[in-house]
């Protein structure tokens, strides 16, 4: 289990009535059990919204203060909005066309540069127990569209796998989408908390991703994640166990001798996986809202994501000048292409005209790199 531990729990009103709360419960003993009214978010209980967090930000950040946001309280709730929405990108750039699984808001992870702190107005790590009863919604929805290749993952909101020690996420939905040909489950972590996954009989329609980054940014940046090497153990795990993989090097970073760490980090793919199992990498670039700036300083002041050059982009984000995004790509892209020729790379987030320049081609727009990624899916899984 990662380093982190629950000291409290919290309980909204009714929540006591689905199973999932009992399971979690019968996990934690001796863990302090606090009984409250049901807290409405300012979005009315709907925390996501068909824009957030890629182009919103919430201004009341009346949480961001406090050292850990709550990251050591688990607060069950009975979530009221809808569980399955796309991808909240912005019409001005590619977005990849993903569905987001919502399973729950906010992560016990501490990455300075972590958009999470700055967009949901409520902290604690909020799990929604009503995930059981909610599936069969989605499921609905996916098997009735049997002709779409949908494409489906956890890890927007809080990472995947960071408790799934504590709630068994993966029990239930690794069978539920296991069974079905036209869909396939993301689970993207920074952790190495595979155990149920090893422990599971599903495989097919199961991408298990790793973020990454060099070891510079992972070291220095993303408190409370694994290390890159236990990362990349943990997947070659996985791999070696049936399970196709994914990686995403999102947010790139640049900082001093950038070139040379994210090296490292290739020279680590190298050491321990299998190329030819894997199904995508993303490539993105640090960006955020100017909001999330002072929340970082305050919270990060040793930070060096903020160093650098930015603009404000097409979609009211703070990005790294065009150049650096160009050369940043650029590198990542050439030399994965010489670990290996045919990885599914894509751009998160940018324009067509970065594709041309930093890729060699582009997908034109939304719709033609989700086909791009559609394709991925039918060449590794049929």
């Amino acid at each position: 289990m990662s380093n982190f531990q629950i000291k409290k729990v919290l309980l909204d009103a009714g929540t006591s009535l689905h199973i999932q709360t009992e399971k979690i419960l019968s996990r934690l003993p001796g863990v302090p059990v606090q009984y409250i009214e049901g807290i409405r978010s300012k979005r009315n209980n709907d925390e996501f919204g068909s824009s957030a967090p890629e182009t919103a930000c919430t201004q009341d950040n009346t949480f961001e203060h406090k050292p850990r946001l709550g990251k050591d309280t688990l607060h069950l709730i009975s979530y009221k909005g809808e569980f399955l929405k796309p991808c909240p990108g912005t019409r001005e750039y590619i977005c990849c066309g993903y569905q987001i699984l919502n399973v729950a808001t906010n992560c016990p992870l501490d990455c300075s540069y972590c958009i999470l702190q700055a967009y949901f107005n409520q902290p604690n790590l909020r799990v929604f127990v009503n995930l059981e009863e909610e599936l069969k919604r989605v499921l609905h929805v996916i098997d009735s569209e049997p002709d779409r290749i949908f494409r489906v993952g956890t890890g927007e909101f809080t990472d995947s796998l960071a408790v799934d020690p504590i709630t068994c996420w993966s029990d239930l939905l690794l069978p539920a989408f296991s069974k079905r040909k036209n869909v396939v489950l993301e689970l993207k972590t920074k952790t190495t908390n595979i155990e149920r996954l090893l422990d599971s009989k599903y495989r097919d329609r199961i991408i298990v991703s790793w973020s990454l980054n060099s070891p510079y940014i992972a070291a220095r940046e993303e408190h409370g994640a694994a290390s890159l090497k236990n990362r990349l153990k943990a997947a070659r795990q996985c791999q070696s166990e049936g399970y196709i993989l994914g990686f995403h090097f999102d947010p790139l970073i640049s900082h001093p001798r950038w070139k040379e760490g994210y090296l490292k980090t290739l020279d680590l793919m190298d050491k321990y996986i299998d190329p030819e199992k894997i199904i995508w990498i993303s490539i993105g670039s640090f960006r955020y809202m100017p909001g999330l700036k002072p929340i970082i300083r305050r919270r990060h002041p040793k930070t060096c994501v903020l160093n650098g050059e930015f603009i404000m982009g097409l979609d009211g984000k703070m990005r790294y000048f065009k150049p650096i995004r160009l050369d940043l790509y650029r590198f990542l892209r050439e030399n994965l292409e010489k670990w290996h020729p045919d990885l599914g790379l894509y751009l998160c987030m940018e324009s067509d005209d970065v594709w041309q320049k930093s890729m060699g081609w582009s997908p034109g727009n939304t719709t033609g790199l989700s086909h791009y990624l559609d394709k991925r899916v039918l060449k590794i899984f049929g």
